[in-house]
């Protein structure tokens, strides 16, 4: 892992480090060949052209992907997360559910052109 990712995740605050460290393990669990670099000013998370980025924002942590419609049975699961066009972004007081989590993580990485 580079440099800057290492700093990254050094500077994530405390009450966030566990959140972003149990997404981070299941990325690298389902992709340990993954390169991660910090493209988009964050740790991001590549195999060929499938892409996932995290970031600790001021309110939650954002997952990001290559693309909106990685995200759609998600977010017809879950309603209620807050989401943008390519990205989740967990609050304190959201739960994460990783089996779902999982599969988005999959469909952006093996069909980021979907």
């Amino acid at each position: 892992m580079h440099k800057e990712v290492q700093d990254y995740i050094a500077s994530i605050p405390k009450n966030r480090i566990d959140r972003f460290m149990s997404i981070h393990n299941l990325i690298k669990k389902l992709y340990p060949e993954t390169i991660i670099d910090m493209s988009y000013r964050m740790p991001t998370y590549k195999i060929g052209d499938g892409w996932i980025a995290l970031a600790n924002q001021k309110n939650y942590i954002s997952l990001y992907t290559c693309g909106a419609s990685h995200l759609d049975s998600y977010k017809q699961k879950y309603p209620q997360q807050k989401t943008g066009k390519g990205c989740i972004n967990f609050r304190e007081r959201d739960e994460i559910h990783y089996g779902d989590l999982e599969a988005v993580i999959k469909h952006a990485m093996e069909y980021p052109k979907s």
